[in-house]
Parts: structure tokens; sequence; C-alpha cells
């Protein structure tokens, strides 16, 4: 199904819930957000309608985020059902990694095919002053569980100015060890750090700055792809705001409380609870539709809501 300006939608973030086991600062307030009531999150059954919906109306790819999935009771369920809709080609997962290690295995099984898991820091004391509390050790090892289990990886790390940028080679060697893409993503001024310092948004090039050896390896979705001459692994780097990747956007986001955003920046949003079948599928394309041309990023998020909210 294609929006008004031609795109071509194939592609659903599902949150299945708001609550996440971390407080990273650039998602969330010290004391965390109000957490929605249970029954007012989407079912399992919910989410694999919509998705059904969805994949009804041209939707191949479907990445599962949150808050932190991991913590959703029923997300093997979920995964589960997902990939026995037959339209669905590849389906994604993005998690904290702090639970990882124990449901890399499975995760596999119920059929995820790709793992993307935030990593903004190799250093303990950062990471737990970054997350509020947060272990280091509990991530790598879902990293390494991810491996075992037979999973690609990407690894997020949010660029922030004054607190991560001096890693940006550290991080990006880890494609020296592994096949991995490290993923360097520009912080976007939304939820709590809207009124940091402008110090605080690094644009991308900082890490072509920081890493001269890296050399164009092409596009992979969103990121521009780079590479370490020899290296197995590759970076990549996602620009909302230096480089916006609008014109080329293929999705739709569905919250886990049941509303479609067109747009993650969109205060625009489609309720899709207590809908079935032929009227799910109109709002999936009434969404569709509502997609505008280009977010507004640099006048501020109009999206109304938090990340967590949203689905990263």
């Amino acid at each position: 199904m294609r929006d008004g300006f031609g795109r071509q939608i194939t592609y659903l973030r599902l949150s299945i819930t708001d609550r996440c086991d971390f407080r990273c600062r650039y998602c969330m307030p010290e004391h965390g957000v109000p957490k929605l009531p249970r029954e007012a999150i989407l079912s399992v059954e919910e989410c694999v309608a919509a998705v059904r919906a969805a994949a009804a109306c041209g939707v191949t790819k479907v990445r599962i985020t949150g808050g932190e999935p991991l913590v959703r009771r029923g997300v093997l369920d979920i995964c589960a059902g997902i990939r026995a809709i037959p339209e669905i080609r590849e389906l994604c997962l993005t998690t904290n990694g702090s639970r990882l290690a124990e449901l890399a295995g499975p995760l596999r099984q119920a059929g995820v095919d790709r793992l993307n898991v935030s990593l903004d820091t190799l250093r303990p004391d950062r990471f737990a002053a970054l997350t509020r509390g947060g272990r280091l050790q509990d991530v790598l090892d879902g990293i390494a569980a991810a491996e075992a289990a037979g999973f690609p990886l990407k690894l997020n790390a949010v660029l922030l100015g004054g607190v991560n940028d001096d890693e940006i080679p550290a991080l990006a060697a880890l494609t020296w060890e592994k096949p991995w893409q490290v993923r360097f993503i520009e912080l976007m001024p939304m939820g709590p750090c809207a009124a940091w310092p402008a110090a605080r948004f690094v644009p991308a090039e900082a890490v072509l700055r920081a890493c001269p050896e890296l050399q164009p390896d092409g596009f992979g979705g969103v990121a521009e792809r780079y590479r370490f001459p020899g290296a197995p692994g590759s970076v990549g780097l996602i620009r909302p705001l230096s480089h916006r990747f609008c014109g080329s956007c293929d999705r739709l986001r569905l919250t886990a409380d049941g509303k479609l955003k067109p747009c993650l920046h969109s205060g625009a949003e489609i309720p899709v609870r207590g809908l079935q079948g032929a009227a799910l599928e109109a709002a999936v394309a009434a969404a569709v539709a509502a997609k505008p041309a280009a977010h507004h990023l640099a006048s501020g998020s109009e999206s109304g809501r938090d990340m967590n909210e949203i689905g990263g």
C-alpha cells in the first residue's frame, strides 16, 4: 500500500509494553512515568490481529519494541503468533538486553529473525549512570547468548555529547571482532532530553571524524553503512536530525495501548482497539493515508508521548 507521497509502506513497529526495567536518562525521568493499567495494553491476540491486518495491507516486516519488550508477559506468544502470518517475511525485536541471556534461545524458537540491542557505553560505571542502575554485564551476557542462538545482531548507541562520544572508537572497534553492525544514532529532542543543552546533540558526522579509516559501504534501511577495510562487521549512522530520511520512510507504529501512529513525531493517532477484520484493515489504510511528507523535529517533536510510550 502506498501513502499520499508514493512511499510503499511495508514495515510495522509494534510496541507491546510501555514498561522498562531501565530508566535511561534520554528516555525516562528518574522515577519512571505513569504506567498504563494492564487492561489498557493490547492483548496477545489483539497484537497478532493488528499485524494480520497490517499484513493484508502490504506490511512484510515487523519489529517488536517497548518500553522493554522482554518484560512483557506473553512476548514469546506474540512473536510466535506473528511468525505464523504467511505475509510477514521478517520479524525483528529491539531490546535493552537485560533479560536476553535467558530469552535469546526461546526468541529464536518463537521465530524472531534479528535482534537490535541497545549499548550506549562499554564502561560499567557509565552504563549504570546512564540507565540509572542497569548492569552492563547483563547486557554483554545477553549479546553472547543471542550470538550463540544464531541471531544476526545490531548494537545501537545513542550519541550523547560530553557523555559517551569519547567511546566512539571503542564501540566502532567491536566490528573488528564480530560481524555485527554497530549503529550510532543521533539524539532526538523529545521527552526528557528535549530541554538538554545543544552540546548533548552530536551529529553522526562525529563518528567519521573519530574513525577516519571508515569507508562507505552502502545503506541498510535508515542507516548509512561504513566499514573498516577488512573488518567482518560494519558501522551504521542514523541521522534523524542532520539528514532526514523521511522521503523513503516505509513504516507505521502501533503503540502498546492500540494507537496507530503514521509518524514517530506526529501527534496523529488512529485507535484500533475493538476493531476486527475489514474495520481493522481500514484503520491501517487510514494510518498510511495520514503519513506526513516529513517530520518537523528541528522545531520539536509533535508526538505528545515519551519514547517508551511509542516504541523505540
